[in-house]
């Protein structure tokens, strides 16, 4: 009789769920664990993290004690990352799971045309708020990294800034003369040279010496160059 099936029903679903329940914990298991790899990686890169785990393939099966990890663990997070889930106690499987990251936070844009050459001003720019995956690379982050730079091509309202745009201001140009400080264990001796090179504070730069020999240092203020030995 038909209605003899029913009585044996709920007994079916909660043997079929039974032995759906490990795998189902399995995989929200894996997907939590890799979510957390994830924010734990992008939480510092903004003030926002938004996470969308693609679930695994019902083929690839169960994956016990999943442990996640980053198969190139140096590289940014972009908008897609693939990222490995090793399985079983010994990890031997591993697997791979598709992601999304979306990271929301601040980044420096350009608000009044600055032209080459220009020392970036805070009035020049602002600090405004997106998605950082969609950033062109060298994306400067902070005001205090640009303020007081020099513009190395024109800037144009509305463009995001980038570490490429701005150099620190020349303190030694091309052809001029400049003192050149060696200093080793003992010794310090003073020379005047030429710059072969144009560079900032802390930036390297050749000299050539009266006696032809080329040296290369770092600028240690206007015209003065620090060789060390």
């Amino acid at each position: 009789m038909p209605g003899a099936r029913w009585p044996c029903l709920p007994w079916l679903l909660l043997l079929l769920t039974g032995f759906a329940l490990p795998g189902v914990a399995d995989e929200r298991l894996m997907l939590e664990r890799v979510q957390a790899l994830l924010y734990e990686r992008a939480s510092a890169l903004g003030d926002e993290v938004v996470i969308e785990v693609s679930p695994p393939s019902a083929r690839l099966g169960e994956c016990v004690n999943p442990t996640p990890f980053l198969p190139n663990p140096e590289a940014e997070l972009r908008s897609r990352v693939s990222v490995g889930v090793r399985c079983g106690e010994e990890g031997r499987q591993v697997r791979y799971l598709q992601a999304s990251v979306e990271v929301i936070g601040r980044y420096v844009e350009v608000v009044t045309r600055v032209e080459r050459g220009q020392p970036l001003r805070e009035d020049d720019l602002r600090l405004v708020s997106g998605n950082l995956g969609r950033l062109p690379g060298g994306a400067v982050m902070t005001l205090d990294e640009a303020i007081g730079q020099h513009a190395t091509r024109p800037l144009a309202p509305g463009q995001t800034l980038q570490a490429h745009h701005m150099q620190s201001p020349r303190l030694v140009y091309r052809g001029d003369s400049v003192q050149v400080e060696a200093a080793g264990s003992g010794f310090r001796v003073q020379r005047e040279g030429e710059a072969i090179d144009e560079g900032g504070m802390g930036e390297s730069v050749r000299v050539r010496l009266p006696d032809r020999l080329i040296l290369e240092g770092r600028v240690v203020g206007p015209g003065r160059v620090a060789v060390d030995f």
